[in-house]
Parts: C-alpha cells; sequence; structure tokens
C-alpha cells in the first residue's frame, strides 16, 4: 500500500513539475516545447511558413529529446544488471539535465537572440530534463497516468466522467478517473505556476523543480532501501 501512495505521489508531483518546466521553456525560450516534441513541429511548420525566427532551437530539441529518452533507457539497462532500484538514479539524471537548463539560461539574460549558443543550450538542456521523464514514466512507471502529455488523460477522463454522470460507472472506472483527474489538475497549476514564476524570477524559477525532483529523489531511495531491507514475510 505504501508503494503505491509514492508511485502516486510521484505521478501528482511530476505531473506539476511537467505543466511547470513546460511553461517556463515556452515562455523563455521564444514558444519551445520541452515536455512533448509534437507540438514542436507544429511551431516549426508555422516559423518556416511565415519566415521567422526561433526555428533552430526547436529543431535541436527534438534530437536532444531522443538522446535523453535512449540515454534513460540505456541508464535503466544498466541499473538493472547492477541491481540498483531504477527510480532514484533516473531522477538525478533529470535533475542534472534540469540544473543544466536553469545555468544556461541564467548565463543567456537577457535573452534577445533566438540563436545564442547559451540559449540553445537551454532549450537542449530543457527537451533532455523531459525527455529522461516521459521515458522514465515509460520504463518503470507504466502503470501510472502519463505525466508529460495531458491530451490521453482528459480524454479518458471525459469518457469516464459521462459514464459516471450517467449511471454506467462502476468501481474500477471511478478509481480510474481519479487517477487521471489529479494529475491533469496539477498539470494546469503547474503551467499557470510556471508562468508566473518565471515572471518575476526568471530562470531561478527552476529551482522549484530542482528541488522536488531532490524530494522525490531522495524518497524513492529511502523507500526502496527500507524495503530491501525488511524482513521478508513467510
Amino acid at each position: 500500500m505504501q508503494a503505491s501512495n509514492r508511485r502516486t505521489h510521484q505521478s501528482v508531483v511530476l505531473s506539476f513539475l511537467a505543466g511547470y518546466v513546460d511553461t517556463v521553456g515556452f515562455v523563455a525560450l521564444f514558444g519551445l516545447f520541452t515536455a512533448h516534441v509534437t507540438g514542436n513541429f507544429v511551431l516549426i511548420g508555422s516559423e518556416l511558413a511565415n519566415h521567422s525566427h526561433g526555428v533552430l532551437i526547436k529543431l535541436l530539441a527534438f534530437p536532444a529529446f531522443i538522446f535523453a529518452v535512449a540515454l534513460t533507457r540505456v541508464t535503466l539497462i544498466w541499473l538493472e544488471r547492477s541491481a540498483r532500484p531504477p527510480m532514484p538514479y533516473l531522477l538525478v539524471l533529470q535533475l542534472i539535465f534540469l540544473l543544466g537548463f536553469m545555468t544556461a539560461g541564467c548565463l543567456a539574460q537577457p535573452l534577445g537572440d533566438t540563436e545564442a549558443p547559451l540559449a540553445l543550450l537551454a532549450g537542449i538542456c530543457g527537451a533532455a530534463c523531459m525527455g529522461v521523464q516521459n521515458a522514465s514514466s515509460r520504463l518503470v512507471l507504466q502503470h501510472l497516468t502519463p505525466t508529460t502529455v495531458m491530451t490521453g488523460n482528459v480524454t479518458q477522463l471525459v469518457i469516464d466522467l459521462v459514464d459516471i454522470l450517467r449511471g454506467a460507472a462502476d468501481e474500477a472506472v471511478r478509481q480510474r478517473c481519479i487517477k487521471f483527474f489529479w494529475p491533469v489538475v496539477m498539470f494546469g497549476v503547474g503551467a499557470i505556476g510556471g508562468a508566473f514564476a518565471y515572471k518575476y524570477l526568471l530562470f531561478l524559477s527552476l529551482l522549484l523543480p530542482a528541488a522536488l525532483l531532490v524530494w522525490l529523489a531522495v524518497t524513492e531511495y529511502l523507500s526502496e532501501k527500507g524495503e530491501a531491507g525488511s524482513p521478508s514475510t513467510l
């Protein structure tokens, strides 16, 4: 039960973090989506058609995202072979990219040139940070709702709510509705919070999600260590 609650808390916190970081990236880095690369394809097409600037940072985000997903997979394989609990290490890996995002962004201030090296590096690190989270959700937290892209979550939530309102939902549907509800809400809260935080703190606003990742990593490590050290029941 404790492990189940821990995973649920992770889903909620990571959803908030994804909304927060994605919004900071979008506001700060010329409309860059860090949490999902498909949105960048739309923006790339729009900017190419209208001959505007800011295309390069979105183009670089795609290979950065792919690299982070591949790195997460390779890291997970190594951790499994070493018999180590994966989540604390994957959270630290995500934290490293997030701190790179924040550091490069702070050094790039004031942001004006869409192709400035530090601005591009910030975008690369931001996309990599979210790439790690996307991969971790699929590789380790498959039983939880996705924490970075909410389209599927909202779709399932609305379907379940309709069934509940028409009286055709069983207990499993009601529990699934709750499971999808809170990540969607917290992603929205994170998006709003990220926008206001960047307005007043600029890239230092990323200290909050960094602190959340530290908290999650420490909590996960201590929990896994406690479970490993507890005597097995006969």
